[in-house]
């Protein structure tokens, strides 16, 4: 048996022994119904006080940036300065920081201090998939030489490894083959990320708890990062992470209190912190609605998503708009209920009209209310970095309209119309219409992303052969198919698919477009880079 081993083995059997002894009352105390509700009233205060917090990142935010001007732009100073602003932002306006982070490569590269240099792409690697920029970070990342780098940067590199991959991961959350590739990825670094981490650290005991965690060894987890808990409390950053693993284990083992308790802890922290890239409120009202706590649960994920607006953190916004409509749904089926039982008394009971009337008044202030509530939705999902869901809505439309005409179909077999139906097949006007209406908003929301596509594909055209667009158009042919290019869509074969042409077809259009080209041998791959990040 290997020194650390005996080590970690000999922590685990002291911290079991301190739980059983009492030594921690905080946080081995059985959990109950009276400290959930306390948690969640503690929370509740605390979200009323967001704003506070938010005004005392902004003032340290203004504080550096002033302290910035101080110095030459390329002084090491500055740069320590730039890194230090970068750090306020990451959590808190995702944009800002990633903004930040590449200013300051841009310094250290110029004055040639390569460990800051690196230390700023480690940070940003960390921070660009919370706005959807995967293939970036993880390009980036990939392409380094860790094992060379200093010590204490490899501790950043694991770190910043850890959480890139970690961030992947849940954006592959329902894939399990994807998530199950990026989650062994984390835990790999995470792994790596133990050796190197000085024992005896907070930043040891949290990583080691989540590793015991992700490795299923769920007892040594809960000890390790209990011991954690005490040792730094639940109101920093670290101890909210380790409340939030706890959470997990205690919903693995079906304890809801528990789960709800630690998740609590967790926002609070987070909430304190005025941190807007979150999952603990995000997971809290999802798990409230399970309980039956609509009210709070609405409440928490409008929060959820209103900070992860402000933060412009794409998949948190995308995860929180999913659960919305569900908990909506659950309002609007209590409303329906309250009628019917409306209806009900006043059917029967005559001499209930005055408490029906005050019913129908608070039924009716609950529906200004959701309307509200759903307006503010609807104007957040608007945010151009939410293209996901146009893409989604997009595919809504076009599924929407294909059952339309399996109902059509299916009347007029059921009524004997056969030949009307074949008439309708075969003249192909159903689907020139239904493609006319997909490219119209499959084009609208392609420009809604990349307002400038036109003219960026025609400075790559010869000027003689440059795009010309018809009154009223908003793409071509030409434009669309090298727009599928530019979404990921490569294959000639699921284009022609889309754009119901032959596949020899797209090959032709796309042969005709590279000859237009003025570099015609990187022609599609400088398609590719309209409108990314250089």
């Amino acid at each position: 048996m290997n020194s650390d081993f005996k080590y970690w083995w000999f922590r685990i059997v002291a911290s079991a022994i301190l739980l059983m002894a009492g030594v921690m009352p905080v946080y081995c105390a059985l959990v109950g119904k009276q400290e959930v509700q306390g948690a969640l009233d503690i929370l509740d205060t605390e979200l009323q006080h967001s704003d506070l917090y938010m005004q005392r990142r902004a003032l340290k935010i203004d504080s550096v940036s002033g302290e910035m001007k101080k110095y030459a732009t390329y002084s090491p100073e500055r740069l320590k300065l730039i890194m230090e602003l970068g750090d306020c932002y990451s959590g808190y306006l995702t944009d800002s920081a990633l903004v930040s982070y590449w200013h300051g490569m841009h310094i250290a590269d110029s004055i040639g201090d390569r460990d800051m240099a690196m230390r700023l792409e480690l940070k940003l690697i960390s921070n660009l998939p919370v706005v959807g920029f995967i293939d970036e970070a993880v390009s980036r990342f990939e392409r380094m030489n860790i094992d060379s780098l200093p010590p204490e940067l490899r501790v950043l590199a694991f770190e910043s490894g850890r959480q890139m991959y970690s961030y992947v991961a849940s954006f592959y959350g329902n894939y399990p083959d994807a998530y199950r590739k990026w989650n062994d990825k984390a835990v790999d670094m995470q792994k790596r990320l133990l050796e190197v981490i000085p024992k005896d650290t907070p930043q040891y005991l949290l990583n080691q708890g989540e590793y015991y965690y992700l490795t299923g060894k769920y007892s040594e987890a809960e000890a390790t990062l209990s011991e954690l808990l005490y040792s730094v409390g639940d109101d920093s950053n670290t101890g909210a992470r380790a409340a939030h693993i706890i959470s997990q284990i205690a919903a693995l083992k079906n304890k809801d209190d528990e789960h709800v308790y630690y998740l609590a802890k967790s926002a609070i922290a987070d909430v304190k912190s005025a941190t807007r890239e979150v999952m603990s409120l995000q997971e809290l009202g999802v798990k409230l609605y399970e309980l039956g706590d609509i009210d709070r649960a609405y409440s928490y994920l409008s929060i959820a998503l209103g900070n992860a607006v402000e933060c412009n953190a794409s998949m948190r916004m995308l995860q929180t708009s999913l659960a919305l409509p569900v908990i909506g749904a659950a309002h609007r089926t209590e409303l329906e209920r309250g009628r019917h039982r409306l209806y009900m008394v006043l059917g029967g009971m005559a001499v209930m009209m005055i408490v029906l009337g005050i019913l129908l008044l608070v039924l009716r202030r609950e529906m200004r209310r959701m309307k509200l509530l759903q307006q503010h939705l609807e104007g957040a999902n608007s945010i151009k970095e939410m293209y996901m869901s146009q893409f989604l809505n997009l595919c809504t439309i076009y599924m929407d309209k294909l059952n339309q005409f399996c109902k059509i179909a299916e009347r007029k077999i059921s009524t004997g119309h056969t030949d009307d139906l074949y008439r309708m097949t075969k003249s192909g006007k159903f689907v020139e219409e239904q493609s006319r209406e997909f490219y119209d908003t499959f084009d609208k929301a392609f420009l809604h992303i990349y307002p400038d596509f036109v003219e960026q594909v025609n400075l790559l055209l010869r000027p003689d052969e440059r795009i010309e667009l018809r009154d009223g158009e908003l793409l071509n042919t030409d434009l669309r198919i090298l727009a599928f290019m530019r979404l990921g869509v490569d294959e000639s074969t699921r284009i022609a698919q889309v754009l119901n042409y032959s596949v020899n077809t797209i090959y032709s259009y796309r042969n005709r477009l590279r000859n237009r080209a003025i570099n015609r041998e990187n022609f599609e791959n400088d398609v590719m880079k309209i409108g990314a990040i250089s």
